[in-house]
């Protein structure tokens, strides 16, 4: 019987191969408040986990970091923390956004 290996794929090879236009004028996601470190830890927190492309990060220092330059367009900050923290969500302008090369 053939022992079957688990395969493991990382995200950000894979979204590597995309393309980013970003709409510099007009974020698509902009969070309640322009001071990250005023925002819900247990939110923002929130958001750190389910973001499949890392846009949401604090490092060992508690600094928050959002850039919404990466985004996969996937809905799952919105969905997450639509009624706390994320202000607004919406598809990025005509031509911007990610262009999916892969898969």
């Amino acid at each position: 019987m053939k022992t079957l290996r688990p395969i493991t794929c990382r995200v950000d090879e894979l979204i590597s191969v995309d393309k980013f236009a970003v709409d510099e004028e007009n974020a698509h996601i902009e969070l309640a408040c322009d001071s990250l470190s005023e925002l819900d830890a247990v939110e923002f927190g929130k958001l750190i986990r389910v973001c499949p492309a890392g846009l949401y990060r604090e490092d060992e220092n508690g600094e928050r970091a959002f850039d919404y330059a990466g985004c996969l367009e996937c809905g799952t900050c919105r969905i997450a923390c639509a009624d706390t923290i994320v202000k607004k969500w919406n598809q990025p302008s005509a031509f911007c956004g990610v262009s999916y090369r892969f898969g």
